[in-house]
């Protein structure tokens, strides 16, 4: 693959009081009137996450149609999941009904947060959601005694396939805890109630120690996914250890093999995506694909997308 890069498209500055920084996770959704809506997350003063969108041009995704003048989720109540953030990972288009899946975010004491994985439904065409509960639908527990996020969720012959983040572990580096985590599987019959198989799809080597934000797409009759990937070590301030893309391909959905030489796209010599680039998202539209992803400061800089040259 080899992805042309055309730039930055949105970066959040101070434009509300509940979007003063980032934009972070983007998830473009392809609209009737080509259009794209791409949902997003951005923070407070207090850095707690919300999700938004704006809409773009299909053709021409730098060109800003709107953006959106509230969060579409609103914070849970007082010692629930999503009581202090929420960052929206992934939409699944089911008949005339939006499912978004989102990560609720708590602060911890030993360590920095706990994540899990919750869903909204929105019956109006993606313009606002109703969290389906209060609680997450994906939690630790038994055998996942860390965290979940971040999902990739695709319908395939009638089962909800779901690929998301497993966290393994944290340990103490330059005196601060950090997460180790990887990508496991999970599977549904109605995209609510997952069962979660224990099988790692996508895992450590010797410089990864961490794997973000899986997204998963079918194409020539082979399971494709990128990803993020990183250190564990001072991937905050070097960018040769920061997130970088990752890609995969799986002739089950179960079973992956990484190719990671294959991704084509890096960190530019400078500017917004020179320190790291993550969280991307793949999109189709008519003959073109395009690959929205997040540059420096996990977000921070904002988010740009790029096309793939076919």
């Amino acid at each position: 693959m080899y992805w042309q890069k055309k730039g930055q498209i949105f970066k959040t500055e101070n434009h509300y009081d509940w979007m003063v920084s980032h934009a972070s996770q983007p998830f473009a959704d392809l609209l009737e009137n080509e259009k794209l809506r791409i949902y997003f997350n951005v923070r407070d003063d207090l850095g707690r996450s919300s999700p938004t969108f704006i809409e773009v041009s299909a053709t021409n995704p730098k060109q800003v149609l709107y953006i959106h003048n509230a969060p579409i989720l609103h914070l849970g109540k007082r010692g629930t999941f999503d009581d202090n953030g929420m960052m929206v990972s992934w939409l699944v288009n089911y008949g005339q009904k939006k499912y978004l899946y989102y990560t609720g975010w708590n602060p911890q004491v030993t360590v920095s947060y706990r994540l899990s994985i919750g869903l909204a439904i929105s019956t109006d065409g993606g313009i606002s959601f109703n969290k389906y509960s209060e609680g997450p639908i994906c939690d630790r527990g038994l055998d996942e005694v860390y965290f979940c996020t971040m999902p990739s969720v695709l319908i395939d012959g009638g089962i909800w396939r779901m690929w998301y983040i497993s966290c393994t572990g944290w340990q103490i580096v330059d005196q601060h805890p950090e997460p180790s985590y990887h990508v496991k599987y999970a599977e549904s019959s109605d995209g609510i109630h997952w069962r979660k198989t224990g099988h790692v799809c996508i895992d450590y080597d010797e410089f990864t120690k961490a794997i973000g934000r899986p997204c998963v797409f079918f194409d020539s009759g082979i399971y494709k996914m990128f990803y993020s990937y990183r250190s564990t070590h001072s991937y905050r301030t070097n960018p040769e250890q920061s997130y970088r893309l990752g890609y995969a391909e799986s002739s089950d959905g179960i079973n992956w093999i990484r190719k990671d030489d294959e991704v084509g796209i890096a960190r530019s010599k400078e500017g917004w995506d020179s320190e790291m680039i993550a969280y991307g998202h793949v999109c189709r539209y008519n003959d073109k694909t395009y690959l929205f992803y997040n540059g420096n400061g996990f977000g921070r800089s904002g988010f740009g997308y790029a096309i793939l040259d076919e």
